[in-house]
């Protein structure tokens, strides 16, 4: 057993797993982390990150194979040949689906964080007192005064590029020089900013370092972020939190561990462990700690909670309020609008800037009331049409190859990202009857946008219509491109903090009622969505909790 024996445990090694790792190994906690996928190491493995388009087989795209084996990914840009490798395989670890739910999911050594984003912002007091304030669901156990050291500190250590803007809805933090906005982008901010008193467009706060920083490159403006940066230009768990964790001696790193529950002690009323499957070799093990730190995604560590201690809780652990599970959330997003500006013909950009453009939500904000509660965000960027353009005119011969050696039209795009609010019924469970590669059960999901989502969908494209008007464009196009929970690749809830035991799965301190030496820091943890990109909120809280759990390890409380 003492072989075995650590005084913490990691399950997950994405953006909070990652952070998680960090945070407990430079406090001193001999660590491990289990990550059910392979280890993905920085720089050498990312074995596309320099291939142009033409050296791939099929230019970057998909083929009717990728499309058969990949049913999921292939509802979105994200299936792809350039980093296939980097999503699951659908065949090994299926899923039920009782309504549409598009599952996009990264089993390796860093998940997601190596393909994300990078859209980093704060939530604000609007985001944490909305549940309270709306009578919707439960109220979140802290407040932005409570996190906001938190996110402080994380943002010094990831490097977030933005600018300072003092709008109360988008709480500041502490940037790096902000990347440039482009000639129409800076037009149609100032157009914005002028038409209207409470909107605004700013350049996206970004997990992209624009300076040098902890043995990291500044952005090289590649935009080829999701193959992987040997230049560690941009935050990942390789690129950052696996060295700093790494440095301190205190980690073990542990591939190809499905984690298959925690194990729990009912004479202690506190977890002792976890149990492992070995997913190359199918054998099992135990490994013990003080303090276990379930990160997972927030899918995932649904399925850990209800997989563990079912002899106790017959749905599983953290089940005794009843939303174990439950209050299933995502981003839903594509719809908006798009449009050309003319009069930019002598303009061009250089580079390929790996960020776009943010308006933070203003609706139901500063008196605004609506016909439905919460409100959106939008994300998009101007940019000139390249060789790829369609020119319906001319299609053949030596006029259309000359064409296309000139770029073409400016245009711009919003795309709306809204919060989707916290219905109980909007749920996963384990589905026994279907069981993926390694025998153990699936997750089923059942969860859609309701009435609240559709009417704010119609704000997202109609407010996007007459922003870019007033701004200027002309032939400005609305659009609702459909969505299912999901897409957004935002999951949040199914364990979500509060104040009650009896309506809640953790406390204010991200711990499990049920066994308080469990930590759930990552997206299950969410009480409310709010509209802001969440991971940068993960990171903060996870820093709080080990912050906590450091502190209850030394007073002996858990």
């Amino acid at each position: 057993m003492e072989k075995n024996t650590y005084d913490a445990i990691v399950i997950g090694s994405g953006i909070s797993g990652g952070m998680a790792a960090k945070e407990l190994t430079e406090k001193g906690l001999k660590t491990i982390m289990l990550e059910r996928g392979r280890n993905i190491e920085h720089i050498k493995d990312y074995v596309n990150a320099n291939k142009n388009p033409w050296e791939f087989p099929h230019r970057g795209g998909k083929t009717q194979q990728m499309i058969a084996d990949y049913p999921v990914l292939g509802r979105d840009y994200t299936l792809n040949e350039s980093n296939l490798d980097y999503w699951v395989n659908e065949k090994e670890s299926p899923y039920t689906e009782i309504k549409p739910f598009d599952w996009f999911r990264g089993y390796h050594v860093g998940g997601r964080s190596l393909m994300w984003g990078r859209q980093s912002y704060r939530l604000s007091d609007y985001d944490f007192e909305a549940n309270a304030k709306d009578g919707i669901a439960v109220d979140w156990p802290i407040r932005y005064k409570d996190l906001a050291p938190w996110y402080s500190k994380v943002e010094k250590f990831v490097g977030i590029s933005g600018s300072k803007e003092g709008l109360p809805q988008l709480p500041d933090g502490e940037f790096m020089p902000p990347m440039e906005m482009n000639v129409v982008e800076k037009d149609v901010a100032a157009r914005i900013k002028k038409n209207y008193e409470h909107r605004r467009m700013v350049i996206g706060r970004t997990a992209n370092i624009t300076q040098n920083h902890n043995n990291r490159v500044s952005c090289q403006y590649r935009n080829k972020c999701w193959l992987g940066c040997q230049f560690g230009a941009y935050y990942s768990t390789q690129s950052a939190a696996l060295p700093a964790a790494v440095a301190t001696g205190n980690l073990t790193l542990r591939p190809f561990s499905i984690v298959t529950r925690i194990l729990y002690d009912k004479d202690t009323k506190r977890a002792k462990g976890v149990e492992v499957l070995d997913a190359e070799t199918n054998q099992t093990y135990e490994y013990y700690a003080k303090v276990i730190f379930l990160n997972a995604s927030a899918l995932n560590s649904a399925w850990v909670l209800l997989n563990s201690a079912t002899d106790i809780w017959p749905g599983g652990l953290g089940s005794s309020s009843g939303e174990l599970g439950h209050n299933l959330m995502d981003h839903h997003f594509r719809a908006g609008a798009r449009g050309t500006a003319e009069g930019y013909e002598d303009k061009y950009v250089y580079g390929r800037r790996a960020n776009g453009i943010y308006v933070p939500r203003y609706r139901n904000l500063f008196g605004d009331k609506r016909n439905y509660i919460r409100g959106f965000g939008y994300q998009g960027s101007a940019g000139r049409e390249g060789w790829a353009r369609e020119i319906p005119e001319m299609n053949i011969g030596g006029e259309f190859k000359d064409a296309l050696t000139e770029p073409g039209q400016w245009g711009m795009g919003l795309t709306g990202f809204g919060e989707t609010l916290p219905y109980h019924d909007n749920q996963v469970t384990l589905d026994k009857t279907k069981k993926d590669k390694w025998g153990l059960p699936v997750l089923a999901i059942d969860a859609h946008i309701r009435d609240n989502e559709q009417k704010m969908r119609i704000d997202m494209m109609n407010d996007a219509q007459e922003m870019l008007e007033k701004a200027g464009l002309k032939n400005v196009k609305t659009y609702n491109g459909g969505y299912n929970l999901g897409g957004g690749i935002h999951e949040m809830g199914t364990a979500r903090m509060g104040r009650d035991p009896k309506t809640s799965v953790l406390n204010q301190h991200n711990q499990v009622w049920d066994a308080p030496n469990v930590y759930v820091t990552d997206g299950a943890a969410m009480t409310s969505a709010a509209c802001q990109n969440p991971s940068l909120t993960y990171m903060a809280l996870t820093a709080r909790a080990v912050d906590h759990a450091v502190g209850e390890l030394k007073k002996q409380n858990v």
